[in-house]
């Protein structure tokens, strides 16, 4: 048998399994660092839910207190229906989306941020039991989203360093992975808050 013969076939089945191998690595490594980001973005929508819940039980409570200003307590809850409306897809989230997402979610605690300073008017409320919890609860979650936020970001920035590096990025593209964005802050957010009583 003449060794040489098939030495050619055998170089190409060696080329062909080695190349096989590089590209199967690079998209099973996209599809790991895809599901790191699903999974850290269902942890961000968990710590909005969250919120969300307690935002409820917080209206409740303050609605306890007859002489409350009713647009003040409207804006919130105007603004939790609005935020708990826009929905993201993880898989094809967009810097737009994400932004109006954002938006939405900034409008909330731009909203509970005035209810809050508004009950410092309200001594009988700000003594009572449950909403000292709830107002607790609430700073704990603003953490929990803040953490959720960042370890998202944490998430996004190796997915795509990974389909952005050459030779990567000529593989990327045609298994549809697409960059994704991170979370960033809203416009304004640099400025202190003015606080009024």
């Amino acid at each position: 048998m003449d060794f040489k013969k098939f030495l050619p076939w055998i170089i190409a089945a060696v080329l062909i399994i080695g190349i096989y191998s590089w590209v199967k690595g690079i998209n099973n490594t996209a599809v790991t660092y895809e599901q790191d980001i699903n999974e850290a973005w269902g942890n961000v929508q968990t710590s909005y839910q969250r919120r969300n819940d307690l935002i409820g039980n917080l209206v409740k409570t303050v609605k306890g207190a007859a002489d409350f200003e009713k647009s003040t307590l409207t804006a919130v809850i105007e603004a939790r229906a609005k935020a708990t409306s826009v929905t993201v897809d993880p898989q094809n989230i967009t810097p737009e989306q994400l932004a109006q997402f954002n938006q939405a979610q900034s409008g909330v605690s731009s909203s509970l941020s005035r209810l809050l300073i508004t009950v410092e008017k309200y001594p009988e409320l700000k003594a009572n039991e449950n909403f000292l919890k709830l107002q607790d609860e609430l700073a704990s979650t603003e953490n929990q989203i803040l953490t959720a936020r960042t370890r998202f970001n944490e998430a996004v920035k190796p997915y795509n360093t990974h389909i952005k590096t050459f030779p990567n990025s000529l593989f990327a593209g045609m298994f549809g992975f697409k960059e994704k964005p991170y979370f960033e802050a809203v416009q304004g957010a640099d400025k202190p808050v003015e606080v009024k009583f």
